[in-house]
Parts: C-alpha cells; structure tokens; sequence
C-alpha cells in the first residue's frame, strides 16, 4: 500500500515531468501555446514516469544486467542538465578518484548567461540508458562518471587531460575486469552528449527470482523512490522479460 505523501511527491515529480516536457515540444514548435495547457495534462493523467528496456545481455554491466539479458524499468528525464546554477556563478567541485585508470577533477566552470535555473535530475553515479554511440538504434546501459566541467587525467602520461564541453558526459562500464575495448565505454568512444541519455535505469530483472533495485546516486535514490513506489509492477518486468 502506497502512503498518502508518497503518492503526493509522486504527483509532484509526474507534473515536473510534464511540464519539462511539453515545454521541450513547445520551444521547439513542436506544439502551440494554445495546446500547451493540454499537453501537459494529458501527459499528466494518461503517461507514466517509467518504460520498460528488455537488455541483450552483455558482462560490461554484470552484476546489475545479466550477460544473459533480462528487463529494466527505466525512468524517464525531460530536463538533463547536468549542472544547476545562475547567471555568472562559478562551479567549482573536489575532486574525485576513478577506478578504470584516470582521474576525474571538476574544472571551474564559468556560466555567462542563462535565462532560468535549470532544474538536475541527473548525477554523477547514476545508471544510464543511452544511445548506443557506435551502432546507431541500438542502446547501451553504462554508468554517469563525470560531467561537463569536469577535467579527465589519464594515469597514462602520454594522454593530454581535457575538461568535458557542455553538455557532454563519461560514461564507463561497472565490470571492471574488461579492458576497455571490451567494456565498450568512454575509454574507448570519447565523450558522450547528455541529449544521448534515454533515461536512469532503477530497477533491473535478471531473471523470476533475481531482481532489486538499481544502485545509483544518493540523490537520484531520493528521486526515485515516490517513482518505484507506485509504478514498479515486477510481474510486468518478468512478463516483458519472456516476451
């Protein structure tokens, strides 16, 4: 049984979501001022928060996708900026340690204008489910490293560090025994844009009885939770798995 606040920050994040949305299609001319109103209340009342991925199954991600394949619920993201800040504002973060050989430290990023407070629905930490940057209509599930701002050391001399444009972000595999061109993440690919992301992955259905929830950010966890709450059906999961 889901509680009653629960359901009301789930509400809240649903009509963020389509507001963020509509807002998208509207900036763009995809739909009108005067459907605007519209549009976001039908998404409100017929869409979801969620859509299901059944995964091919590869080791870059084991444990959390089986190599066999299985099913996940992925949670949808309209706004991804990965940054929140104001007009003239200087980011500045510590520095973090990466396990696949290299060194992620945020660089001072200096904002000159923008025209509103972006609001972050994705973070460093977080599994993503993104296009697939080396087989077009295809998808890879990999995990959020770094952000724009920050600067990427390789602990090989020989490589030049550089700091990650706008809107761009790494990306690397959980299994750490793959070399990278196994892993098939940044290491081997660059860079990836952040309009490449398809959503966070929150749940993960390896098999009937092997199935839980997806480790990400502390932040996103927080996110998340009204989202698992109210629209996690595992019996759905292992359905679209045996589909």
């Amino acid at each position: 049984m889901v509680s009653l606040s629960t359901w009301f920050r789930y509400a809240a994040h649903k009509f963020d979501y389509c507001i963020s949305l509509s807002l998208k299609k509207y900036n763009v001319g995809q739909i009108s001022s005067t459907q605007l109103t519209d549009v976001i209340f039908k998404n409100f009342f017929h869409g979801k928060l969620t859509y299901v991925c059944q995964t091919k199954g590869e080791e870059a991600m084991a444990p959390i996708v089986s190599p066999t394949g299985g099913a996940v619920l992925v949670r949808k993201l309209a706004n991804l900026s990965p940054t929140s800040s104001i007009a003239g504002q200087v980011n500045l973060l510590n520095a973090v340690s990466c396990s696949h050989g290299c060194h992620v430290q945020q660089f001072p990023c200096m904002r000159s204008s923008v025209d509103s407070v972006p609001c972050r629905e994705v973070f460093v930490g977080d599994v993503v489910l993104l296009k697939d940057p080396e087989k077009s209509g295809n998808f890879v599930i990999r995990r959020l490293a770094a952000l724009e701002g920050y600067e990427m050391v390789s602990n090989d001399e020989k490589d030049e560090p550089f700091v990650l444009e706008k809107d761009q972000c790494w990306v690397l595999a959980d299994n750490l025994v793959l070399k990278p061109k196994e892993a098939r993440d940044s290491r081997l690919f660059g860079p990836v844009p952040m309009t490449d992301i398809l959503g966070r992955v929150i749940y993960s259905l390896r098999t009937a009885v092997d199935h839980g929830l997806v480790e990400n950010s502390g932040m996103a966890t927080k996110l998340d939770g009204p989202v698992l709450a109210v629209e996690l059906d595992v019996e759905e999961l292992a359905k679209n798995n045996k589909a």
